[in-house]
């Protein structure tokens, strides 16, 4: 993706001042451990920087752009050091940002969300494919895909999983899961400490029991009462329309307070004993 050097050619290495230098905007590494930044100061203390970083030309005069190097400029700076040995290459941001992803993927700084967020990066910038950005990492499309996948976990999941050192194939697992379940079984995963054949297991578990057809809704007894009290009453009111139909006077009165409900038939008496005589 970018060009690349004749193997007969030698980059001067320079001394560059420190405070000229920025940081790099595609770095792919997001944190950085202060305790391995001290062993690296002790180490250059004792030794020296013995790999000179790599810059590009800055946007503006007499600045540079960090490519790879930026836990060995940092531990420099630590020690008070205004200049450091460097490499100027004047590349695209492009493939400055290829460059920094390369250098940390071989030196494996990154964590996996670390890294599947700059490949995401790499693609975005680059507007290149998977499988062109997978030949330029040196892996299979499958396996950029696949690390891609992890940031469909949401950014405080992916902290709360590194937090408590699960792996890689940990993440993987939890994806398997709808988005609402995630969380919880992160904390479940966590909780019995699981290792990544029980996570497996477990997953799995929570899959089938979301795949499983829910039971019907069980009708409240209230409503069967209802019900039944309906046919009751459509039951009165059909009686009633018989008894008008053969020439009865008949009223009805329905009402309803919090203990009943009364349902009332009058006939006049003397219709009563008239029919009954007769």
């Amino acid at each position: 993706m970018w060009p690349a050097k004749k193997p007969e050619t030698v980059e001067k290495v320079v001394m560059l001042p420190t405070a000229q230098i920025d940081a790099n905007p595609c770095q792919p590494r997001k944190t950085f451990d202060s305790d391995a930044i001290e062993q690296l100061a002790a180490s250059i203390a004792a030794n020296g920087l013995l790999q000179p970083i790599l810059v590009r030309p800055g946007a503006h005069p007499g600045r540079y752009e960090l490519i790879a190097g930026e836990r060995r400029l940092r531990a420099c700076r630590a020690l008070g050091m205004e200049a450091v040995p460097g490499i100027v290459r004047p590349v695209e941001r492009v493939d400055s940002a290829v460059l920094a992803l390369v250098e940390n993927l071989q030196r494996a700084d990154l964590n996996y969300f670390e890294e599947a967020e700059a490949i995401a990066s790499l693609l975005s910038l680059s507007g290149s494919s998977q499988q062109a950005v997978a030949r330029m990492l040196g892996r299979s499309q499958p396996a950029v895909a696949n690390k891609l996948r992890l940031l469909r976990l949401r950014p405080a999941l992916r902290r709360r999983i590194l937090e408590a050192g699960l792996t890689e194939r940990h993440a993987r697992a939890v994806l398997r899961l709808e988005d609402s379940l995630q969380a919880a079984a992160v904390e479940e995963i966590i909780r019995r400490q699981l290792n990544v054949a029980q996570t497996e297991q477990y997953v799995e578990k929570l899959c089938q029991a979301q795949a499983a057809p829910s039971p019907a809704p069980v009708r409240p007894a209230s409503r069967r009462i209802l019900r039944d009290a309906r046919l009751l009453f459509n039951s009165l009111s059909k009686a009633v329309n018989t008894m008008k139909a053969n020439g009865f006077v008949v009223e009805t009165l329905q009402t309803e307070d919090e203990q009943y409900v009364s349902y009332v038939v009058r006939i006049p008496r003397d219709k009563v004993y008239s029919s009954c005589s007769t």
